[in-house]
């Protein structure tokens, strides 16, 4: 069959059963633990692997745990625990906001806004996002991060990021995952269950992901999937439709920012097409006719795709260390340089 759309549809009925045993038997047979527990944040990927996780574990062994701080948008938490109630768990809540203000996330964050933007102020209703460049497809722009500020009376105003802002707005930021982490093991150890990851294979290849945080998980139930394929999963799942048609957000800044602003800077049906077309060495001239694309196009999406997976392969190896031998003497070489997660 020659390449087109229909190279992402998956028979999402045996994929779920699919998933669903592997969950089993990672769960109950490899770690040995009795259940699991789920972030739930009001989007389409925890909202999937919810539903499998009942499916496979049965909700009196499936924990929803929601997770909001002061940044999160209300909507998520209204989403979360109707889905849960739509599953038939009784979701557990942790307000994080202290904790992250006790570790500095957002006074370390906003110290990097104010640089960029002296008149920043998140008391006075100021809001910020990063984003980056959208037009992929027609400009060969590098990932450069962009800062935008919403001030009070709506009006906006974008500057470029310099490294050291970007660096440490970022690593702010990612204490939030981090945070939620660390209370999804607490509820994970008090009842002997395994965290199970929401992340999809866009997240996880490309790095759209915070090591030791999102990505510090148990079980990756739908890392395999691009997320054109969690949407099936979805529908077929009966995920409800304000999650399925809701826009994917990392839900981190205090504005609005989508997941396609923030990082992939591409609509998913046109990312993962072109992304399943790279992968598997599809020519470019079918690539074109399938998508409408130019060759230059068509190269630009490759080469920020190549480009995302090298500059955040660090995040995907297992820790380093010195091998030894049986009696403890050292091999002289690093292991752990593998790319799991």
């Amino acid at each position: 069959m020659s390449f087109d759309r229909r190279a992402l549809e998956i028979d999402a009925a045996a994929e779920s059963g699919r998933i669903v045993n592997f969950l089993r038997r990672s769960v109950y047979t490899v770690l040995r633990r009795r259940g699991g527990v789920v972030g739930i944040s009001g989007g389409v990927d925890s909202a999937v692997v919810l539903a499998l996780s009942v499916r496979a574990f049965g909700p009196e062994r499936t924990c929803a745990l929601i997770l909001p701080e002061k940044d999160s948008d209300p909507e998520s938490r209204v989403l979360a625990r109707d889905l849960a109630a739509q599953y038939g768990v009784k979701p557990e809540e942790e307000e994080i906001t202290a904790a992250l203000e006790g570790l500095g996330c957002y006074a370390r964050r906003d110290a990097a806004i104010r640089r960029v933007f002296p008149e920043y102020r998140p008391g006075l209703g100021y809001k910020a996002r990063v984003t980056l460049p959208e037009n992929l497809m027609d400009v060969g722009s590098l990932n450069v991060p962009m800062l935008a500020i919403v001030r009070p009376d709506g009006s906006e105003d974008v500057r470029r990021l310099a490294p050291e802002e970007a660096s440490e707005i970022v690593a702010a930021s990612n204490m939030k995952q981090r945070t939620r982490m660390t209370m999804l093991y607490f509820h994970a150890e008090r009842r002997h269950y395994a965290v199970i990851g929401t992340a999809n294979k866009n997240e996880y290849e490309q790095g759209f992901f915070v090591k030791h945080g999102d990505a510090g998980v148990d079980v990756k139930a739908i890392a395999h999937l691009y997320k054109t394929q969690v949407y099936q999963l979805a529908e077929y799942l009966g995920v409800p439709r304000a999650i399925r048609e809701r826009t994917p957000s990392s839900d981190t800044y205090s504005a609005p920012t989508s997941q396609q602003e923030f990082f992939f800077r591409l609509p998913f049906e046109t990312m993962d097409l072109l992304w399943y077309a790279q992968e598997h060495g599809v020519p470019q001239e079918e690539v074109t006719r399938a998508t409408g694309f130019s060759a230059a196009q068509i190269r630009r999406a490759f080469e920020d795709f190549t480009q995302k997976a090298r500059s955040t392969a660090h995040l995907r190896m297992h820790p380093l260390s010195i091998e030894t031998g049986p009696a403890g003497a050292t091999r002289g070489a690093a292991s752990g340089t593998g790319t799991g997660v």
